[in-house]
């Protein structure tokens, strides 16, 4: 029998979906969800998708849907869009809202699904460093994925991101490759909360508190603007100069020999999935990088 603890784990409309289940099936998703809630371990996502296949396999249709997520996404288990598309394709067949509108993202172009829903055998793991470096897929799948207790943040950006002009989809991609939607995410170079700004970018875009949800969006949605008009709307040398600094773009005219800085713009570009953006060239005078570029 749970806790009240662990239902407050639940958004009220989580808990609905799981009241309406037979109680092996909420059970099972319950678990799941739990296990979720540790975003940075990979072995509990692979847990919680051995949960999903269970569910699946007593035919639920929400467990069913959420299993896709994992493979269209590659948390806990490898990615696998022809998965992801034949599971939404089968929870969509039992009238799944959420998987309907994924199938509109995801083209169904296999009938392959994981053997772990018909068969009770547990599913492949995804390694360690697959987890760590997600592999690249567009946001709008990426964004699906996340927790319900984690939407609210979506919002907040969306709402920001419109107020500076800068592309919703573009905030959302660099936070998560930054900090996976972790509010006290902290590196060890002293980069903070959701978009992990050191506390010289902090300083420079007016946070007081980089661990305030919206302090820390404004300031690092400031940043990107800045570096639009600076690079005029090459999102790679942005991407880049987000993490290394304009500094290091300038000096290497272009992405830096960074191996973390490479990995970092390869993982971005795989979510935003477009090169350009529009700017506003009075903010800032261009980069010499772009300087060049025009002038041959």
């Amino acid at each position: 029998m749970m806790g009240v603890g662990v239902c407050a784990a639940y958004t009220q409309e989580e808990q609905q979906i799981f009241n309406n289940e037979p109680p092996i099936i909420k059970d099972l998703l319950e678990q799941a969800s739990l296990l979720l809630e540790d975003e940075d371990n990979g072995e509990s996502a692979w847990k919680a998708a051995n949960l999903y296949c269970e569910s699946a396999r007593y035919g639920s249709a929400e467990g069913t849907y959420r299993l896709g997520m994992l493979y269209a996404v590659g948390r806990g288990v490898p990615v696998n869009r022809d998965y992801a598309a034949n599971l939404f394709g089968l929870a969509s067949r039992h009238g799944h809202f959420e998987a309907q509108k994924m199938l509109e993202t995801v083209a169904l172009k296999t009938t392959n699904t994981p053997i772990c829903v018909v068969e009770a055998i547990e599913p492949e793991k995804a390694s360690s460093q697959d987890y760590a470096n997600l592999q690249p897929h567009k946001i709008d799948i990426y964004i699906e994925s996340l927790p319900k207790n984690k939407r609210w943040l979506v919002d907040l950006v969306g709402t920001i991101a419109s107020w500076y002009q800068v592309d919703e989809k573009l905030v959302l991609s660099i936070i998560t490759a930054e900090s996976n939607f972790k509010l006290s995410a902290k590196s060890n170079k002293e980069a903070q909360g959701l978009m992990q700004l050191i506390p010289a970018t902090a300083n420079r875009f007016n946070v007081m508190d980089a661990y305030n949800a919206s302090q820390n969006i404004k300031g690092g949605v400031k940043y990107l603007r800045w570096l639009l008009s600076y690079f005029r709307g090459d999102v790679t040398l942005v991407v880049a100069a987000y993490n290394a600094g304009e500094g290091a773009v300038d000096k290497y005219k272009g992405v830096p020999p960074y191996k973390e800085t490479r990995m970092y713009v390869r993982k971005v570009l795989g979510l935003y999935q477009a090169k350009r953006h529009d700017f506003d060239a009075s903010i800032a005078q261009a980069s010499p990088v772009i300087k060049k570029e025009s002038a041959k």
